[in-house]
């Protein structure tokens, strides 16, 4: 097992001990949880913003680079129960960040003048579920 895979295997588990199996959900459930997964990541990256100090005018703040490493880390725990959330599996991501970041670069290349999603389209047709 990748360590991708393991991270996803990890977080079904403590999800399900918490009472989310993102497997069985309904769509209703669904909704509910990619909305709980997206206010908690949204708090945890607020969280991440004040490890640093985005303050310009207050002298007093001080980079702290240990809480802002474990704040990354508890976006990844969210981020992932999103993924499962919306039905993503290990390998899923791993597809589409690599299609995604292909557009990406196609879009840099072409100097990214105008903003046109039918490169997501083609890119991101649906899998048959």
């Amino acid at each position: 097992m990748d360590k991708m895979s393991e991270m996803f295997d990890l977080q079904k588990q403590l999800n399900k001990r918490i009472g989310v199996d993102t497997d069985t959900l309904d769509d209703d459930g669904r909704v509910q949880w990619i909305l709980n997964y997206s206010r908690a990541l949204s708090q945890e990256l607020a969280e991440l913003i004040d490890s640093v100090p985005w303050k310009w005018w207050a002298k007093y703040q001080t980079f702290d680079k240990q809480n802002a490493r474990v704040e990354v880390v508890d976006l990844f725990h969210f981020l992932i129960s999103l993924a499962q959330a919306v039905g993503l599996t290990a390998d899923d991501v791993y597809e589409l960040y690599t299609k995604k970041n292909k557009v990406n670069h196609q879009r840099q290349d072409s100097g990214y003048e105008k903003k046109d999603e039918s490169d997501n389209i083609s890119m991101f047709a649906q899998k048959s579920e």
